[in-house]
Formats: C-alpha cells, structure tokens, sequence
C-alpha cells in the first residue's frame, strides 16, 4: 500500500511538472511569435509634404495609413489645382475662336461641351485653393512646363484658320489638350493626398477620356 500511494505521488508530481514546463514554453512561444514592429517590412514611400515642409519616408503601410487618417492637401495636391487651372483656361481660350470659324456641327456642340464643364470646374478649384493661396498670389507655369499646352504660335494659326481647317486643327490641338489634362490628372492620384483633387482628377481622367474618342472618331 505504502508503494502504491508513493508511486500516485509521484506520478501526481511529474505529471504537475509536465504541465508547468508546458506553460512556460507556451509563454516563451508567443513572446517569440510577437509581430515585428509596423513598416520593419515593405518598400519605403516618399510623401511630398505639405508647402514649405520637406518630403518624408514612410513605409507603404504607414502611408496608407496617413492617406486614410489625413487627407491635407500636399505640394502635388495645389500644384495640381494651380496648373489645371491655367490648363483648362486655355481650352476655354481655344473653345471660344469655334462660333465664328468652325464649320462642323459636332465640334461646335463639342466646343460648347467643353466649356460647360471646364468652366466651373475652375471655379471649383479657384474655390478649394483659397486657404493655401497667400496675399491672393498664384503659382504661374509656363505652357511648355504643361503637358498638353498649345504653342502661342499654334494658337495663332489656330485664330487664322476657317471652316473645315478649323475645324481639323482644333481636334487635332484639343485631343493634345486633353492628354495633357489626363497626364496631369494621373500623376496627381499617385502623388498627392488630398481626397477632395483626387475625385477631381478622377471627373478629368473620365470625361476627357470619353471626349478624345469622340474627337478622334470626328476627324
């Protein structure tokens, strides 16, 4: 009897000492199995900053998390809205030479397309500028900076041309024009942060798109 009840002791005791080994090695474990800390892994992102302030390197996951956290406008954001400005001022500049020199019906329906929608949306973006704009200043770019932008001189054979030439050169000018807007329009979804330019450069990439293929089908 004395045997028996030293060997359930002693089985007792192994088997309480199995279970506190185990205990610790499952705690051992997980202080292993710890997440490394966020952005130790994954390709580093350059963030322009905000004007006046330098560009920061983040990681890819820390930068989606500042986009989704912050969306204050950056260097690209009003650079973008400065330089879309003066590029659809110019389309304006060019859709309001088609009444008196075109010949084609569907470019002037065009001309009139463009400017209903190019026109406010310039004042949406003088509008969303104004608190980053100081002593009512604007940046100015020149044309050849702007993808896109016609040439004065193309601008001014643009003027002298009547009827179906017009008609040739203005989409031939116009389609230039909008691929310019869309390249600018694209760079700023990858650059910028702000959500406000995005949706607006999202309007341009969509309606311009669909404004090419109506133009080129007219030529």
């Amino acid at each position: 009897m004395l045997f028996r009840r030293a060997s359930r002791t002693s089985l007792t005791t192994a088997a309480l000492t199995a279970l506190a080994v185990l205990a610790l090695g499952g705690c051992d474990s997980g202080s292993a199995a710890e997440p490394r800390s966020a952005g130790a892994d994954g390709p580093s992102v350059i963030v322009p900053g905000a004007p006046g302030e330098a560009n920061r390197t983040l990681s890819a996951a820390d930068a989606a998390q500042q986009r989704a956290d912050d969306d204050t406008p950056n260097a690209a954001d009003i650079a973008y809205a400065h330089r879309m400005i003066e590029h659809h001022t110019q389309a304006l500049e060019m859709t309001e030479l088609v009444p008196g020199r075109a010949e084609s019906t569907n470019v002037k329906r065009l001309a009139e397309r463009i400017s209903a929608a190019q026109g406010p949306e310039i004042s949406v973006m003088e509008s969303w500028l104004k608190p980053y704009v100081k002593d009512g200043g604007t940046a100015g770019h020149e044309h050849t900076a702007m993808p896109g932008m016609a040439t004065e001189a193309q601008l001014a054979k643009l003027r002298a041309a009547r009827g179906k030439a017009f008609d040739e050169l203005f989409l031939t000018l116009m389609i230039t024009h909008h691929e310019g807007a869309i390249s600018m329009a694209t760079d700023v979804k990858a650059q910028g942060n702000n959500v406000r330019i995005e949706e607006m450069a999202d309007d341009v990439i969509a309606q311009q798109t669909s404004e090419i293929t109506r133009m080129r089908e007219m030529g």
